[in-house]
């Protein structure tokens, strides 16, 4: 399919996290997915062990069981005081307002995320990183997170909507009971929507300057 018409600056700067302009109504191509993965197969594997595998859920019952376990979980996260993305004060009025606009958005994928025609589960196979010395975890993770996001770039470059979203994990067993995922040797990552978004004009975020995050030679 025709790619957006967005240089690379672009297209790492305008994929957000997608919620509310998510269209739940319109079907996503098998062939589409696979152009993803096939891209984000060409992400960083340490040691050259590609052990990152996507779980692709089309089945409605399926889709709307993970949804309901996200819900759950998301109720529990919602509750935790200076966790939960509309608890947290960012220190001034215009940012707390984009703060609260991010917080019913994340709320409104809550109660949605089981309608997206398509969600993603980026997953580890191999070893659970649960106790795993420093290196262990950060090379197996290293796996999965970079090909996720490369798929998530290349979702945006063909006009579909994703969103990062990690708050399954709570019940990371149920999920994968739904889906036939064996616990003890695949650890899942990453659960995304994908669907085609309402429109395809997205802005870069509002940032703090890269010198605020930077440590020049020593912390």
């Amino acid at each position: 399919m025709p790619l957006l018409p967005l240089d690379a600056d672009q297209l790492l700067t305008t994929t957000r996290a997608v919620r509310k302009r998510l269209d739940f109504s319109r079907p996503v191509d098998d062939q589409v997915i696979r152009e993803c993965v096939e891209i984000a197969m060409q992400s960083p594997s340490g040691s050259n062990n590609m052990t990152m595998q996507f779980v692709i859920v089309r089945d409605e019952q399926k889709r709307k069981a993970i949804g309901d376990i996200y819900r759950q979980c998301y109720d529990i996260y919602r509750s935790l005081d200076g966790v939960y993305i509309g608890s947290i004060d960012k220190g001034g009025d215009r940012e707390n307002q984009q703060q609260q606009r991010s917080a019913a958005s994340a709320d409104f994928l809550a109660d949605h995320m089981g309608d997206a025609p398509v969600l993603v589960l980026a997953c580890n196979k191999g070893s659970r990183v649960e106790g795993a010395p420093a290196m262990m975890t950060a090379s197996l993770m290293g796996n999965v997170l970079p090909a996720m996001w490369s798929f998530m770039l290349a979702a945006r470059a063909r006009g579909l909507g994703t969103a990062w979203t990690t708050v399954h994990l709570m019940m990371e067993q149920q999920v994968a009971d739904v889906l036939g995922i064996p616990f003890e040797s695949v650890q899942q990552a990453c659960l995304s929507p994908l669907a085609y978004t309402v429109g395809t004009n997205f802005s870069a975020a509002s940032r703090p300057p890269a010198d605020s995050i930077i440590h020049w030679d020593a912390w």
